[in-house]
């Protein structure tokens, strides 16, 4: 128990329990919704902002934050009304975030010393004000999600239902993808640019194979999530391995395990009227 001495570890399980509880809340909307490349590539283009950060001296969670939230907004409308291929959108604009960034970082003055934290995230060495910042991202994202839980609920699950029973479901996914834009943001201080679109998905990818209720399978995302940031913090304190890539390997040998467990039980255990026989889901990119 040596690791609870240290005031930065106590600080980073702190922030790895908030940042699951919102990951397994977001991330189960983005499995049912099948929305993962969407997620992908708004994690990408907060690179651009990172880097406009570091060239025009400013926080680079700051920078993070708004292109993430463009890149959700763009993702949004131009996949509602444009005649382009979403799919096609979605990869524009994860090379464009991508490119940006590497750009500013190359134009930046001096040694940018700490962006490797943001490519492959470092839990340890967030500094106080981002922590606050986080925690200020989580409680609005929280805010939103119980006030628009089910109306969220029934876009994701039936939006042609839910569309003609009068809900504006553009905007519903609009403000649904920002959301998701928010939670980027939260995580690429845990796992960083690369790894977000895991952490992201694999609780919740998980879950969707115990259960097909919304609640329930955001309760088991935010427990998973909890042991895999812990377990992982741990792992990589005792073996002196950097926390990012430990949590999500922890993540992807349970998720392995999970799916060859399901694989062999299902063989001698009746069908049970899951998720994939009852839900309705819409097709998205």
């Amino acid at each position: 128990m040596d690791f609870w001495l240290y005031d930065f570890m106590r600080q980073a399980f702190l922030i790895g329990v908030i940042a699951s509880i919102i990951c397994g809340i977001i991330g189960s909307y983005v499995v049912v919704n099948r929305i993962v490349f969407i997620s992908g590539s708004i994690s990408h283009t907060a690179y651009g902002g990172i880097g406009l950060g570091y060239y025009l001296g400013f926080s680079p969670i700051i920078g993070a934050t708004i292109f993430s939230l463009i890149a959700a907004i763009i993702i949004g409308m131009i996949g509602q009304r444009a005649e382009q291929r979403p799919d096609t959108v979605i990869g524009i604009t994860w090379a464009v975030g991508m490119a940006l960034g590497a750009i500013f970082v190359k134009l930046s003055p001096g040694y940018t010393a700490d962006l490797m934290s943001y490519l492959f995230g470092n839990i340890l060495t967030v500094p106080r004000m981002e922590m606050w910042y986080i925690f200020i991202l989580s409680a609005i994202i929280l805010g939103v999600v119980f006030t628009l839980y089910e109306d969220f609920r029934a876009v994701s699950f039936d939006e042609e239902f839910a569309r003609v029973q009068g809900l504006p479901t553009s905007i519903l996914n609009l403000i649904l993808l920002c959301l998701v834009a928010l939670t980027v943001v939260i995580l690429i201080r845990i796992v960083g640019i690369i790894l977000v679109i895991a952490l992201l998905t694999i609780p919740a990818a998980i879950a969707i194979q115990c259960t097909s209720k919304l609640h329930i399978m955001m309760g088991i995302s935010i427990i998973l999530g909890i042991c895999f940031t812990t377990g992982g913090l741990i792992i990589s304190f005792f073996l002196d391995l950097p926390s990012g890539a430990v949590i999500i390997m922890v993540a992807a040998l349970t998720f392995i395990l999970a799916v060859g467990g399901n694989c062999i039980f299902s063989k001698y255990r009746a069908p049970r009227p899951g998720y994939k026989q009852n839900a309705k889901i819409k097709s998205r990119p």
